[in-house]
């Protein structure tokens, strides 16, 4: 299709993509499109069956976002000007505050972009988190999910994490409080990640000014 380039995905093979473990869901996309990941390349440089690609681990949801992404530069919801802001579009099957789907929906987004080598996938992902208005088991949820699914020095994703619960941990803790326990005790590292920051903080903050010589610990009696 030389008069129209972009159009040109056309001409190449259809691959088709099995989504989830069984009964798993088929998605059809075209294999020039799809060749923009290098996780992709690889694969049909080394399959036996290039034309059938099996995703038995993740996300159907995603991986349509994915492909909306590949065929239109975007998936939904967009992120759209509305009275000078850039707000996402309006989602009718999602809650507002978010109980946790929506976050989940772009965290998982993030992580294929990862897995399938798209940056700016990944990116647009990480701007549409941060414009969701979530509820405090939404927020649980979503760290859970990027602590379980993104390695340690991902600080683009973590950071802004550790740092939401930081600042907000007194009024969140007591709103899902038996939650939030057991997500510390799940991630050690994010408990880690919080103290820090919360202590980092503490440090930041004017010292108290000394009454006089050295300062005592108080001593307790154990008679």
């Amino acid at each position: 299709m030389a008069n129209f380039p972009e159009l040109s995905h056309l001409q190449s093979s259809i691959i088709t993509l099995s989504v989830g473990e069984a009964p798993a869901t088929t998605i059809a996309a075209h294999q020039s499109l799809l060749n923009k990941s290098p996780w992709f390349v690889a694969h049909f440089s080394s399959a036996s069956n290039p034309t059938l690609v099996a995703l038995p681990n993740e996300n159907l949801d995603a991986v349509g976002c994915f492909i909306q992404y590949l065929y239109t530069g975007d998936y939904f919801p967009r992120i759209i000007k509305q009275k000078g802001e850039e707000v996402l579009e309006k989602d009718p099957s999602q809650s507002d505050p978010d109980d946790g789907d929506h976050l989940l929906k772009h965290a998982r987004v993030y992580t294929l972009a990862e897995k399938f080598g798209m940056r700016e996938l990944k990116t647009m992902a990480h701007k549409k988190i941060h414009r969701i208005n979530s509820s405090a088991r939404g927020e649980i949820q979503y760290a859970r999910y990027v602590y379980a699914n993104t390695p340690r020095e991902d600080k683009t994703i973590r950071s802004p994490v550790a740092a939401f619960w930081a600042a907000r941990a007194y009024i969140l803790r007591h709103e899902s409080e038996e939650e939030f326990r057991k997500l510390i005790l799940e991630f050690p590292q994010f408990g880690y990640d919080v103290i820090s920051l919360l202590l980092d903080q503490k440090e930041k903050e004017p010292a108290a000014p000394s009454g006089g010589g050295g300062r005592k610990r108080p001593r307790f009696s154990l008679a």
